[in-house]
């Protein structure tokens, strides 16, 4: 499936980062009231060459090999030499499963231990996400709602609904492809959302730059919202504890060099 990457720069820098206002839905698609969005997530500038790395080393990383050719040496047979070495005029050979015979083994084919896996950055991972969240707040893609559930797990009712909401907010219309972001595990929704074609689900946890960019519009209800804040502050505060780590060691390695001089 084709991805669209967002134009750069289409959304606002903030500096520094302060909170944004976003509209929150009920399940009829009726304004109920405004939330606040962090803005290091949800109003990022848009660098595309970021975003496209992160997805060509996810799609490398999820790339299942399967195409596998044999050598000679495991091809079944040719084990005996097929005509002696000298006398018969024709060309010497020591085996018929040769790569220049029919039914030989192959050179330099396909193997099935290739590696195709790239190394992303978990800042770079995180930037890029935020560009693809940032991107889909401001074409209007991203719609918060304050409660995101399918009770009944029927096919039915979901389909009913976003045909509902459709009509009901303005930023729907064009849309084809949803992506359901749950707070926690839901067995119910994602059940409704498997037979729809468009509809997917996910976890706020697991969320990716592949799965934003191939949808139209981005689903989400207020915990969801507050999921993906947390899960994302992680990298920044592990790097800083590891600073002042660091730090403290190299204080110490200073006082130690002074008391020994």
């Amino acid at each position: 499936m084709a991805i669209s990457y967002p134009p750069v720069g289409r959304a606002i820098r903030h500096k520094p980062y302060i909170s944004m206002k976003f509209p929150v839905y009920n399940y009829q698609g009726e304004q109920i009231k405004d939330t606040e969005l962090p803005a290091r997530l949800f109003g990022r500038a848009v660098n595309t060459a970021v975003v496209h790395q992160v997805v060509i080393a996810q799609e490398a990383n999820s790339r299942e090999v399967l195409a596998h050719t044999k050598t000679r040496a495991e091809v079944r047979g040719g084990g005996k030499k097929p005509w002696r070495q000298k006398g018969t005029g024709r060309a010497r050979h020591g085996s018929s499963r040769s790569p220049i015979w029919v039914g030989g083994g192959v050179t330099f084919g396909p193997r099935n231990d290739r590696n195709f896996t790239q190394k992303v950055n978990k800042k770079m991972k995180q930037a890029a996400l935020a560009m693809c969240l940032s991107d889909k707040a401001a074409s209007k893609g991203l719609i918060i709602f304050d409660k995101l559930e399918n009770p009944a797990g029927r096919t039915k009712d979901l389909n009913a609904w976003l045909k509902n909401i459709k009509k009901a907010i303005t930023g729907l219309k064009d849309s084809k492809k949803f992506l359901l972001v749950m707070s926690e595990a839901d067995d119910k929704l994602t059940r409704a959302a498997k037979n729809l074609k468009g509809v997917s689900t996910i976890s706020a946890k697991s969320l990716n730059c592949v799965d934003l960019l191939k949808a139209d519009a981005l689903l989400v209800g207020i915990k969801s919202v507050e999921e993906i804040d947390k899960a994302y502050k992680q990298v920044k505060e592990k790097t800083k504890e590891k600073a002042v780590v660091k730090v403290a060691k190299v204080k110490k390695t200073k006082t130690a060099k002074t008391k020994t001089k």
